[in-house]
């Protein structure tokens, strides 16, 4: 395979106990209903939210498992707890996909992103053209796309599930591209320990990318993880393997 880019690597962080506004339970089984799942925390088996529309067990076995909780938060959810992290040798693979976003958000401004240029007037979610950017640097016309991987593979596969609606984003970035926009995808591992990417082939997002890529666009790898003041952040830029 050829590497796309080396990335740059570090020490992991040592979890020893909860972060900061969580809890342990250990996981007892998905429940039919989306979202939902049971989880025993002191004894006690308790009904919990799962902020994920898949399936978890496609891509983790957390069956019997200990899992990071937090508190829920919003009235439409009848769960006290939200499952957002599965305990995973010295740290957590987080289990909250937006947590991808977040933690770019929360490393965008450090030196880590130098290579990206300008980004002290960052925007999230701004639209441009009836296309929803994650983060858009106006003082380089730059679109940045985030997606997450979930897997306790050292090199994880991205693009492991359909997804209709990036097929479309990618699409409408094709188009801005050619409108004179930058754009980059970022990938962001939610396991600490995942070292390298491994970008799909042979299917309909394959050749979506392969577009995007002839035309401009960037691909970045990262890893990232539950802090012990319970925010999360970048741990690490990683390679991208084809």
């Amino acid at each position: 395979m050829r590497v796309m880019n080396k990335g740059r690597m570090s020490g992991y962080m040592s979890e020893k106990r909860p972060p900061v506004g969580c809890l342990s339970g250990k996981f007892l089984k998905e429940n039919k209903n989306r979202f939902r799942c049971m989880v025993e925390i002191d004894g006690v088996e308790t009904l919990c939210y799962i902020a994920s529309s898949c399936r978890l067990d496609n891509f983790v076995s957390l069956t019997g498992k200990e899992v990071l909780l937090k508190p829920t938060t919003g009235r439409a959810v009848n769960a006290k707890y939200t499952v957002c992290g599965l305990k995973y040798k010295r740290s957590y693979i987080l289990l909250n996909t937006s947590f991808a976003n977040r933690a770019v958000e929360n490393s965008i401004k450090s030196r880590r992103f130098a290579f990206i240029g300008a980004r002290e007037d960052y925007q999230r979610e701004h639209t441009i053209d009836g296309y929803k950017t994650d983060l858009y640097l106006p003082s380089s016309k730059t679109i940045i796309e985030v997606k997450s991987v979930i897997s306790t593979a050292e090199q994880a596969q991205f693009g492991t599930v359909h997804s209709d609606r990036f097929l479309r984003q990618l699409a409408d970035i094709e188009v801005l591209i050619e409108a004179g926009y930058n754009a980059r995808l970022f990938i962001v591992s939610l396991n600490p320990y995942t070292k390298a990417i491994e970008l799909p082939s042979g299917n309909a997002l394959a050749c979506a990318i392969d577009r995007c890529k002839t035309i401009g666009l960037q691909i970045n790898a990262f890893s990232c993880r539950i802090a012990a003041d319970g925010e999360v952040f970048i741990h690490q830029q990683i390679p991208i393997y084809e």
